[in-house]
């Protein structure tokens, strides 16, 4: 991790998303037009915020750590650009799953 990326802290129970990179080739070589590649539904965490506050003022910790796989709502999500290049900003509540390391 670089200088930005590095000082990023996500607030409250925000999750900082590089998204998964779509594939345009298939394994055999042949080239994907942009138009037929699906939409990429999942990410790897990068940052995660301290957690979500309750009323009392206790901080439930996230579900999520740097490094996990997670899915991703179709829409949705804030677009941050560090060091050129594209992040993704949600709430804890918004991914759909946390993908199992095996």
């Amino acid at each position: 991790m670089a200088g930005a990326l590095k000082k990023f802290v996500p607030l409250f129970d925000r999750v900082l998303v590089q998204k998964a990179e779509a594939l345009t080739r298939t394994a055999k070589g042949i080239l994907i037009p942009e138009k037929s590649v699906a939409k990429v539904l999942t990410g790897k965490v990068v940052a995660v915020g301290e957690g979500a506050r309750t009323e009392a003022g206790t901080t439930i910790p996230p579900c999520v750590t740097v490094g996990d796989e997670v899915m991703l709502p179709e829409f949705g999500g804030t677009k941050v650009t560090l060091e050129e290049k594209d992040y993704y900003l949600f709430r804890e509540s918004e991914l759909l799953a946390k993908m199992k390391n095996e």
